[in-house]
This record gives structure tokens, sequence and C-alpha cells, in this order.
């Protein structure tokens, strides 16, 4: 039994579902490879994250729209290309195609997730952006977003803008090494300096990707917490009435059985009567019978 291919199968259809039904899909699917005995299958099954609403429009994007996303990839290959070999030209190009491509997915994912019911929200549009941002600058992004399983939403490098930072260099008229001047050696601090620099931007970097990530989840709890409070506030007033009615059904069948007691004390007061008028009426007659000349 390949249990990679059974969890590959099952994420693929638990990313395929809204956010709020993922958590008992995933329990349920977990429970039963548990159940089967695919120990290994059920723990991963069980780890995987529910998305946010930014991941959950962002992968039904990727699901229902094929075309757009092979056409998406295609310009994120072309746009980092261009950066290596630093062709402004192409790059300008790139960019503004760039902004209409991501503007116009961006809003096919909204509309998208909308007919399944999922508001999103101009900070969950924002996110989505970001995350199409993100595919375009990196190959792994890319990867990542287009398996339509992304738990939360994707951040582009720090000031990515799909241009490079500076015109493109033209190559320099080669310098004869009698010529050149000679280069100073860094010292070691200089060195050491720089390696910090380096680890503090890419630790700043890292950091600045978890906290929009938490971020995001953060909010997502929030509107989750709001719809299972509406959802309470529903249900205590679907409950209250219930309850009124079973109190007015309890009041009528009090009454109900008060009615039958008096209409059942009646039958039986009028049985009696009936009886004794049937007695009295017999004995009369019998009277009668005996009384002289009855019988002429």
């Amino acid at each position: 039994m390949d249990v990679d291919a059974d969890v590959d199968a099952v994420a693929d259809e638990l990313y395929g579902l809204v956010p709020g039904r993922f958590t008992a899909a995933r329990d349920e699917r977990a429970a039963r490879a548990r159940k089967a005995g695919q120990v290994q299958a059920a723990r991963a099954i069980a780890g995987l994250r529910r998305p946010t609403r930014a991941a959950f429009a962002s992968n039904l994007l990727v699901r229902r729209r094929p075309k757009e996303v092979a056409a998406f990839l295609e310009l994120g290959e072309a746009l980092r290309q261009a950066h290596r070999s630093l062709d402004g030209t192409q790059l300008k190009d790139l960019s503004h195609q760039r902004h209409v491509v991501v503007a116009a997915l961006a809003r096919t994912a909204r509309q998208l997730a909308e007919e399944q019911g999922q508001a999103v929200s101009e900070s969950v549009a924002h996110e989505v952006e970001q995350t199409l941002h993100a595919a375009l600058a990196h190959p792994e992004a890319a990867e990542q977003w287009s398996s339509g399983r992304l738990t939360t939403a994707l951040t582009p490098p720090v000031g990515f803008t799909g241009l490079p930072d500076t015109a493109p260099v033209r190559p320099q008229p080669a310098v004869t090494r009698a010529d050149a001047p000679a280069k100073p050696k860094p010292s070691r601090k200089a060195e050491q300096r720089r390696a910090r620099h380096e680890q503090a931007r890419r630790t700043a970097e890292e950091t600045g990707v978890e906290a929009t990530a938490r971020e995001a989840e953060r909010r997502e709890a929030e509107q989750e917490q709001r719809d299972h409070e509406q959802a309470l506030a529903e249900a205590d007033a679907r409950v209250a009435e219930v309850e009124r009615q079973l109190r007015e059904a309890q009041t009528g069948q009090v009454e109900a059985r008060r009615a039958l007691a008096e209409a059942t004390g009646r039958v039986r007061d009028a049985a009696r009567a009936a009886g004794a008028a049937r007695r009295k009426a017999d004995a009369a007659a019998d009277r009668l019978a005996e009384l002289p000349g009855a019988e002429e």
C-alpha cells in the first residue's frame, strides 16, 4: 500500500473544501485511516493544517483556472529570466503585464471564493495578491501556489517590484591587470560585520514572513470566531423559539387533560342519571301493569 499516495489523495480532497468543513473532514479521514491500521497515514492526515481564507481563495483559483495558472507560471519564469539577464526593456514590459495579470487573477479568486459562500474582505484580497506576487518572484513559491494546497498566504520578497533595484549595467571596457587599481582586502572585522548584517537581514525577512503569516491566521481565527458567534446566536434563537412552543404545547396539554377529565365526569354523571331514570321508568311500568283493569 502506497501510504504517501493515500495521504496525497486525501490532502487534494481536503484542500478543495471550504475552510469551515476542513477540520471535521480531516479528522474523519484521519480516524478512518487509523481504524484501517494505517497509523503513519493517519498521523500525516491529522497534521494537515486548515487553510486561511486567502489560502483557500488561492487554492480555488489554481483548481478552477488551470489555463490561466499555466500562463501565469510562464510569466513568472520570464520575469525571473529578465532579472537574471538584466534586460531592462523586457522587464518594463513584463512588469506592466504582471500588474494587469495579478489584478485580474485576484479578482477571479475573490469571485470564485464568494461563489462558494466565502466572504473575501479587502485584507484577504490583498493577501491573495501578495501570494501571486510571491509566486512570480520565486520558483519555490510558484510550486507551492500551483499545488493548490496552501495553508496560508505567501509573502513576496521585501521590496519585490518586478524590476531590478537599479538600471541594467552595461559591460565596461576591460581593464588590464597593470591598470587596475589594487583592491584592498577586506579586513576580518569588515567581513564579520557583513556576515552579521546578512544574517540580520535574513532573520528580519524570515520573521517578517512569519509575522505576516501569524497575522493572517489571527484574522482568520477572528473571522471564524465571529462566524461561530453568529451561529450560536441563531441556535440560541431557535432554542428559545422551540422552548416557547414547548411551553405552549405543555399548557395546551394540561388544559386538554382537564377538559377531558371534566368531560369524563359529565359522561359518568349522565350515565348514572340515565340509569336511574331507566330504573324509575321500569318501576312505573311495573306499577301500571299491576293496576286493576290494566289488561282490559
